[in-house]
Formats: structure tokens, sequence, C-alpha cells
């Protein structure tokens, strides 16, 4: 058995097409009109369709329940949160939070509430700390991961 992919129902495929490209650059890579696969593996299925498939009625596909999200890892995270914050029409979980083992996030809604995470990739977390002088055992230590993780990292 092989994973293939998340789907995320939407209610309107379009603008859900257009959310994920403005904001995070995914670009269609299969569009079949009710479904839809994204560039990293994402697939949205409109609501219509997905009741269909699950013989439920339209008023019991709930959106929003904030139990799961998408997430995805940023090599230039400031970049991304300059870009983000231009855009007028971003519903936020929260702004940024810096995790205790030191990766900064920022959390928001897509247009049918399904929450995206965008955090700061590890590898450049690793290098931000040493940057700023820790040692190799001292941010092992901090991001309460082992020293061979950090080394992995480093190359």
């Amino acid at each position: 058995m092989k994973f293939s992919s998340p789907l995320i129902v939407v209610s309107d495929i379009e603008k859900s097409k257009l959310f994920y490209y403005e904001v995070l650059g995914l670009k269609v890579v299969e569009d079949f009109g009710e479904n839809v696969t994204l560039t990293g593996g994402i697939a949205l299925q409109t609501k219509d369709s997905w009741c269909t498939f699950i013989h439920k009625k339209d008023n019991e596909i709930v959106f929003g329940g904030n139990d799961t999200e998408l997430y995805f890892e940023e090599d230039n995270f400031d970049c991304f949160i300059q870009r983000l914050n231009n855009m007028t029409d971003i519903n936020y979980v929260h702004s940024i939070v810096e995790h205790s083992w030191g990766q900064r996030v920022v959390r928001f809604y897509d247009p049918d509430n399904h929450i995206i995470e965008v955090g700061e990739n590890m590898i450049i977390v690793v290098r931000r700390f040493l940057n700023n002088g820790l040692s190799i055992k001292e941010i092992a230590i901090r991001m309460d991961v082992p020293v061979d993780y950090v080394n992995f990292c480093l190359k």
C-alpha cells in the first residue's frame, strides 16, 4: 500500500485554486473539474461531489473544525511573512509564534477554514542558531533533538 495524497473538500474550487497559487505558490498539476491536484500532492475536491461520494447531505459537511492542518516549510520565512502581510484577505489563526524548539510559524485559514501552517524550514532554524553562536550540542539541547539531527541539517 502507498499513501497517495491528502484531499481537502472545498466549497469553491476556482477560489481555492487561486488562493493556493497566490498565497503558497502551488500550481495545478491535474484539473478534472471537480477534483484538482496541486503541486506538493494536495488534492482539492468540490463539496458537491464529495457529498455524493460519501452519501452525505450538503449540511453534513462542516468546515472549520480546527482539528487538522496542511503544513508547509519555507526557506525564506521572513520574505514569505512580508508577502503574506501585504495580502488583505488572510484570516489568521495566529500571527508568528516561535515554538519551544525555535521554529517560527504562522497559521491561517484557507477560504474554507482549513488551517494552513507555514513554518521556517528546520534546516534554516539550525543554521540560524549556529549563526547566533550556539554549538552543535547547544543547538541539539535548544531544539530537543539528537546531535545527529543537527549534523544532518548542516550537511
